[in-house]
């Protein structure tokens, strides 16, 4: 069982920035990928970011290339995605999510462990 847990949410103007972590807890693998959704009100969950444990590989949506930073921690069992340039589309809830493979994948389904969300809500 994999556990985590989103924080780094909360309100700010456009033009803003934000850093959002998951901490990963539990039965953790060193080739697990881990990723970022988001969900806006009234709209699917779309895949933002995704980045392999062991490799540093990352792999972005178009939507927030060039704004968007993914990285992580290891020894701290943590992922980070570093949000700048923020726009009021980039409000939604954020999610952090497991897969235990080594590879990454941008489908929502092919990860197993979900985090509770952390809502991001930016201001014009």
């Amino acid at each position: 069982q994999v556990q985590l847990v989103e924080s780094g949410g909360g309100l700010v103007q456009a033009g803003g920035s934000l850093r959002l972590s998951c901490a990963a807890s539990g039965r953790t693998f060193s080739w697990s990928t881990m990723a970022w959704f988001r969900q806006a009100p009234g709209k699917e969950r779309e895949f933002v970011a995704a980045i392999t444990w062991t490799g540093g590989n990352t792999y972005y949506a178009d939507s927030v290339k060039g704004r968007f930073t993914s990285s992580r921690d290891n020894a701290k069992n943590t992922v980070y995605l570093q949000i700048n340039s923020l726009k009021p589309e980039d409000t939604a809830v954020y999610y952090c999510a497991a897969r235990l493979k080594p590879t990454i994948s941008s489908w929502d389904y092919d990860y197993r462990y979900w985090g509770q969300g952390t809502q991001v809500t930016v201001s014009s």
